[in-house]
């Protein structure tokens, strides 16, 4: 995880983020143990209370639970995008590269075909097998 100092989303929000995608991609399981609010703060350099802020906003949307002494847990399934909301999170991301690509000043043809090239350095190499990913 990350923050990067330009973006102009808060820190908190772009610490949530990360951790929500790393829940609902599996990368974070349930009963999964966070590292602790100052021990976060420390590796990224942020307040404590941005962290605290962060696994706040977390509790409230279900995705973890926070017990005092036993620390904060991964409480969301690793299913957790499914039907819409699945379309609703690709929805929010594609509004966040089309508003980088606007800051940095991109024609709509430039940010086309940057996503193209994006796309085709998805596709499996020729001779290795990986599965397809798919949105829905």
């Amino acid at each position: 995880m990350r923050v990067d100092t330009f973006d102009p989303t808060p820190p908190y929000e772009q610490l949530r983020r990360q951790l929500e995608e790393l829940i609902s991609t599996g990368g974070l399981v349930d009963g999964q143990r966070l590292p602790s609010v100052r021990q976060l703060a420390a590796d990224l350099s942020l307040a404590a209370g941005t962290v605290a802020r962060t696994y706040a906003e977390l509790e409230k949307g279900g995705l973890v639970v926070s017990r005092r002494g036993a620390g904060t847990r991964v409480t969301a399934p690793t299913t957790l995008l499914k039907g819409g909301t699945r379309e609703e999170r690709l929805m929010q991301l594609v509004h966040e590269v089309v508003g980088h690509a606007v800051a940095l000043g991109m024609s709509p043809e430039s940010l086309a075909a940057t996503v193209e090239q994006a796309m085709h350095a998805q596709e499996p190499q020729q001779g290795t097998s990986r599965p397809p990913q798919s949105v829905s």
